[in-house]
């Protein structure tokens, strides 16, 4: 099942622009290993979903995982015939919007090489650049 917002106030967003890095959500809270973006961009839900299934299925269901965000922007596509009239088109689906220095990952439980070859499966699926980071480093 997708992540997407239980409620919303509004159906449809701006684009909005992206820049600078992240003040909030920038160190190792829960866990002792994470994974850090190196870059900024919008992180879909099919994506997040595929980089914890990756994560999890090889840690063998060992250790903690934590997802440390959530999809709250929607984005539309209008179909491929219409014109340029009548609107935006409708919701396709629900992206997290990512600055360099956000954590997406954490997890713990586990030893450095099984964190590190797991989040490098879980960043295989990721449409940004990322880094393995730990707790003793930050």
């Amino acid at each position: 099942m997708l992540l997407q917002p239980k409620i919303r106030k509004h159906r449809k967003e701006f684009r909005g622009k992206m820049g600078g890095v992240a003040s909030a959500n920038n160190t190792i809270t829960f866990g002792e290993y994470g994974l850090k973006s190196m870059e900024n961009g919008w992180i879909k839900a099919r994506e997040i979903e595929a980089g914890r299934r990756a994560i999890t299925g090889y840690m063998k269901r060992k250790g903690k995982v934590w997802v440390k965000i959530f999809p709250h922007k929607p984005y539309t596509n209008k179909g491929t015939n219409s014109k340029m009239i009548a609107g935006k088109g409708d919701v396709e689906g629900y992206v997290a919007v990512v600055r360099p220095g956000n954590l997406l990952y954490e997890l713990s439980g586990v030893t450095r090489e099984i964190a590190q070859e797991a989040m490098r499966l879980g960043s295989q699926k990721l449409s940004v650049k990322t880094k393995f980071v730990s707790k003793k480093e930050i």
